[in-house]
């Protein structure tokens, strides 16, 4: 049986995120390794073109989300997250956002996409605009209160083995003088 008879008979030919029964089509779930019907999700042009297109959204059309992600199918609940993800300034979105649970492999396939799609996660960037990775050391630009522990992070400090926080692209996580402390990212930079 071919992939989109597949999500056909999965989804009862309606659109897996919005229900929509016209102009459906098969939607690979980045990044996919193969084209099968689990790392497919059967959606009608309105939702492809809002996916594919970001500028083009209407927020309003993806409070169909609040049913859909209660999915049992994982592609389903990916492309639910990072809809809802996309739309998180949205106070209804970032309600459904906290409510959406997914499990730990789920989540990772979530977070993870391909390079040259249009879902990019968030990438975490220093105050000249260089892209972090975990385990990058930095330089803090500014003298830092921290907050509950008394003592300043002084200008100038080398941070080493920083942490990414996976839901917020402008903090870090670091131990400073014993703490582990949450540091934004336009007070660092990137030390060679």
């Amino acid at each position: 049986m071919s992939t989109e008879k597949t999500l056909q008979a999965r989804s009862e030919s309606k659109c897996e995120l919005c229900g929509a029964t016209e102009g459906l089509g098969v939607h690979e779930v980045p990044p996919s390794s193969n084209s099968s019907a689990d790392q497919c999700v059967l959606i009608c042009a309105t939702c492809r073109e809002q996916i594919e297109n970001p500028e083009n959204m209407d927020t309003n059309h993806w409070r169909c989300l609040n049913e859909s992600m209660w999915s049992q199918v994982p592609a389903v609940q990916v492309m639910a997250w990072r809809m809802l993800k996309r739309l998180s300034t949205e106070g209804w979105a970032q309600s459904l956002l906290d409510m959406l649970y997914l499990d730990e492999e789920t989540l990772s396939w979530a977070l993870a996409t391909d390079e040259g799609s249009h879902e990019t996660a968030a990438k975490h960037v220093d105050s000249n605009g260089t892209t972090l990775a975990a385990g990058d050391s930095v330089t803090l630009i500014k003298d830092l209160d921290v907050k509950g522990a008394n003592f300043t992070a002084k200008r100038g400090t080398v941070v080493r083995g920083i942490s990414l926080v996976a839901d917020n692209p402008e903090h870090i996580e670091a131990r400073i003088n014993g703490q582990r402390i949450v540091i934004l990212t336009q007070f660092v930079k990137k030390a060679n």
